[in-house]
């Protein structure tokens, strides 16, 4: 029985995983080489699963990819991403400086949350950019 115990623990973690693993872009790709690698990965996955709604999309959308896809459009796209994402930590910096100067604490809070979910929807505007 111990030997099950562990073996059914690896079972559920590499099960567990295994959408992680369907997301992640091969190494070495990038722009639209990319973005249709990471789609194939989550098509192959779809299948697996027998997820056939699943399948239909993301087989739409490779054929999008093929066929509109280029790494001057894809920067673009993402360069727009990372305007918009700094546009909003400006404006959330400035509902958190106009809640502290209010002095209500829970407001105060509860724009800094704000203010920290937009700063790292920033960073992973970012972060995307080098893709």
């Amino acid at each position: 029985m111990k030997l099950l115990s562990p073996l059914a623990l690896l079972t559920l973690c590499s099960v567990l995983s295994t959408p992680l693993m369907a997301d992640e872009e091969a190494p070495g790709l990038t722009g639209c080489a990319a973005k249709k690698q990471g789609i194939i990965n989550q098509i192959e996955l779809a299948k697996s699963r027998g997820n056939d709604s699943q399948l239909a999309g993301l087989e739409k959308a490779l054929s999008e990819v093929e066929a509109n896809c280029t790494d001057a459009s894809l920067k673009k796209e993402r360069e727009n991403k990372v305007l918009e994402a700094k546009h909003e930590v400006s404006k959330r910096q400035a509902d958190l400086d106009k809640a502290m100067k209010k002095g209500d604490p829970e407001k105060i809070d509860k724009r800094k949350e704000k203010l920290a979910q937009s700063r790292k929807e920033l960073q992973e505007a970012v972060d995307e950019l080098d893709k």
